[in-house]
């Protein structure tokens, strides 16, 4: 009875989330999200699945949710990853998939890893380590604008038998954040603070959907606007800081040893760099006085301001996001936005 309750449990945990990848599947997708069934799945229970243990039986309830969050994020990558028509290297990804997610792998040589960056998942302090490891940059708290291109290497910059080398031979790790709360951090910042993004993308957004839009200098995108632009948006083709996580790093091409969260963007961190064995003066950066984070009152806020058709129906083009990395869908009810 001991080995089927075992086995109950481990069921019971086979991923809530995977789920998704069925009713992505199906046609019933944005019938759930309406009727709010998706929006009710929570984080994973607490208790460990089959084959994790409490070690000593003094495990927090923090550390069980994380080993059971993680565990959650492996079956579910194993899952989608292990069907025929996923690709099993970055060699088997059309052209312009394999051109993306080697231009986002970066290289160190020295300390043998491969980080895919991801833009607005705090990619800009991995890059300042990077450069500090290498020596490009005396120390991680060096003010100034980040060049996101010079003093560092790009695993798509090397020749085949050297990228193929250092996939197989080199520790791979990606962070991700919940896909809602990345756009609205890339809506607030590129379109609230960066003028290059307001008149190369705002400009054109306001002409495209607002009646009389031709004057605006490109500042002014709603975020409904921005929802509608990438709606209309092929993925491909799609800004890096919006792009979906899994077209920027293609994780079933390229088995991540490591996947930190922004949630726990500091203790993942320094698992890394305790893995890697950085120097011990190499420490994750504060965040900036500066920086506005998203919280989930404003998450909260924007999506409840928002017409639900057009998160319904962005939904799907982030729907691997959301289930390969265990993020619940954003809870768009009309009883939750009356709170």
């Amino acid at each position: 009875s001991r080995a089927r309750s075992r086995g109950a449990a481990g069921a019971a945990l086979l991923p809530s989330m995977l789920m998704f990848g069925v009713i992505l599947a199906s046609s019933g997708l944005l019938l759930m999200i309406e009727r709010g069934i998706l929006a009710q799945v929570g984080p994973p229970p607490l208790h460990p699945p089959a084959g994790l243990s409490r070690r000593d039986g003094r495990d927090s309830p923090a550390e069980l949710e994380l080993e059971v969050l993680r565990d959650t994020r492996n079956r579910t990558i194993r899952a989608l990853c292990g069907q025929r028509s996923m690709p099993r290297s970055v060699w088997e990804l059309p052209p312009g998939q394999r051109r993306t997610v080697l231009r986002h792998l970066l290289v160190s040589d020295k300390y043998r890893f491969l980080y895919c960056y991801v833009p607005k998942v705090a990619c800009s302090n991995w890059k300042r380590i990077l450069k500090v490891l290498d020596g490009a940059l005396e120390s991680v708290d060096v003010q100034g604008k980040m060049d996101h291109k010079s003093d560092l290497v790009f695993l798509g910059d090397m020749k085949p038998e050297e990228i193929s080398y250092r996939l197989k031979h080199y520790y791979k790790f990606i962070f991700v954040r919940n896909p809602m709360e990345r756009l609205l951090s890339a809506y607030r910042n590129k379109f609230g603070e960066i003028k290059e993004y307001q008149q190369k993308y705002g400009v054109e957004i306001v002409r495209r959907y607002r009646k009389n839009g031709g004057n605006s200098a490109g500042d002014d995108v709603s975020f409904s606007e921005f929802l509608q632009y990438l709606l209309d948006e092929d993925v491909e083709r799609m800004n890096e800081h919006w792009m979906p996580i899994y077209n920027l790093c293609q994780p079933c091409a390229v088995r991540y040893d490591f996947i930190g969260s922004y949630e726990r963007l500091h203790a993942d961190a320094n698992h890394v760099l305790e893995h890697i064995q950085s120097p011990s003066f190499v420490r994750f950066p504060e965040r900036q006085a500066w920086y506005k984070p998203v919280t989930a009152q404003t998450l909260h806020y924007y999506l409840c301001n928002t017409q639900r058709r057009l998160i319904k129906e962005l939904l799907p083009k982030y729907i691997l996001d959301f289930s390969l990395f265990a993020y619940p869908l954003p809870n768009i009810t009309s009883e939750f936005c009356r709170q």
